[in-house]
């Protein structure tokens, strides 16, 4: 979980040095990516209850709204690039 966690900072940083729009794309589908694995994995931590008293739920919130936002990012990009 912390690889692909930190992981997602790192592609977005990269990102912002793209050097094209495609690559700008292909660097924030990368943190999708991360961010979606990041969520299985707390997820998978939540229900094997094995860190009790950790509320995971807000985390798994913040990884959503992540989420969207960088969806909803890459799709204008998409539809700019058309």
């Amino acid at each position: 979980m912390l690889r692909s966690g930190t992981s997602v900072g790192a592609q977005y940083r990269e990102g912002k040095r793209a050097k094209s729009t495609a690559d700008l794309i292909s660097k924030l589908e990368g943190s999708l990516q991360e961010l979606d694995e990041t969520d299985y994995w707390l997820e998978l931590l939540d229900r094997s209850n094995c860190l009790r008293g950790i509320d995971f739920q807000h985390v798994k919130n913040e990884t959503q709204e992540l989420i969207a936002i960088l969806t909803s990012i890459v799709i204008k990009l998409k539809r700019r690039g058309k």
